[in-house]
């Protein structure tokens, strides 16, 4: 999503916030980033300084449709190597301006398997923590967080979005609000996590008719 690509947009309804308990912060401010500090942590964000490489398959299937693509990501050196079916390039993120399409692809896939470290890495957002909403695919009751970020940051600038947790700080769904829009875009579960080398990562994204998911395979974590 941040991002995200435009085929795999889907529509929802609004959100109501009535009677809810607001708590409006800059993520620039450290001093008021405890509840995304426990997300990250939650996710084993303690552990990312011990990852070497990161391998993952990106995958989307709606409809009858499938896309994938792979990532191979030294972070600690920048390198990156893309794979599709008939491509594989291989360049450094510090050089990402020779190659603007394709970092804004891996960055919208990292975006969704590594999201909770990205609400303690990213600055550029204002952030509100909205208690006992309703989330919109199970109906459960859990924390809102309404992350929005500014209209000059990133690939996508102004992209707002809804994440959902537990009383773990895990994220259970999210939605996605391009360019702040009063309505999301596409709204879809986390599921079906696992862990590697200490670092939490959910496998499964639905919507809510199942009929799109987007998912990770070949996840190797080094």
């Amino acid at each position: 999503m941040r991002k995200t690509f435009s085929f795999l947009l889907v529509c929802f309804a609004f959100l109501s916030f009535f009677a809810c308990k607001q708590e409006q912060k800059d993520s620039s401010n450290k001093e008021n980033n405890t509840i995304l500090q426990k997300i990250a942590n939650a996710y084993g964000l303690n552990q990312w300084q011990n990852v070497d490489k990161l391998r993952y398959t990106f995958n989307v299937d709606r409809d009858s449709s499938h896309f994938e693509r792979s990532w191979e990501w030294s972070p600690k050196t920048g390198e990156i190597v893309y794979t599709t079916a008939d491509t594989t390039i291989k360049y450094n993120r510090k050089k990402v301006a020779e190659l603007p399409k394709i970092d804004a692809n891996f960055i919208n896939d990292k975006y969704w398997l590594l999201f909770p470290f990205q609400l303690v890495w990213d600055t550029g957002f204002e952030y509100e923590v909205i208690e006992n909403q309703v989330a919109p695919i199970s109906g459960k009751k859990l924390t809102q967080i309404w992350i929005k970020y500014r209209d000059e940051t990133g690939y996508t600038p102004g992209d707002h979005y809804k994440i959902y947790i537990d009383k773990d700080f895990k994220i259970q769904e999210w939605e996605y609000f391009p360019k702040g829009s009063k309505e999301p875009r596409l709204q879809t579960t986390w599921q079906d996590y696992t862990q590697q080398n200490g670092i939490l990562i959910a496998k499964n994204h639905f919507n809510q008719n199942k009929n799109f998911q987007l998912y990770f395979t070949d996840v190797k974590i080094e």
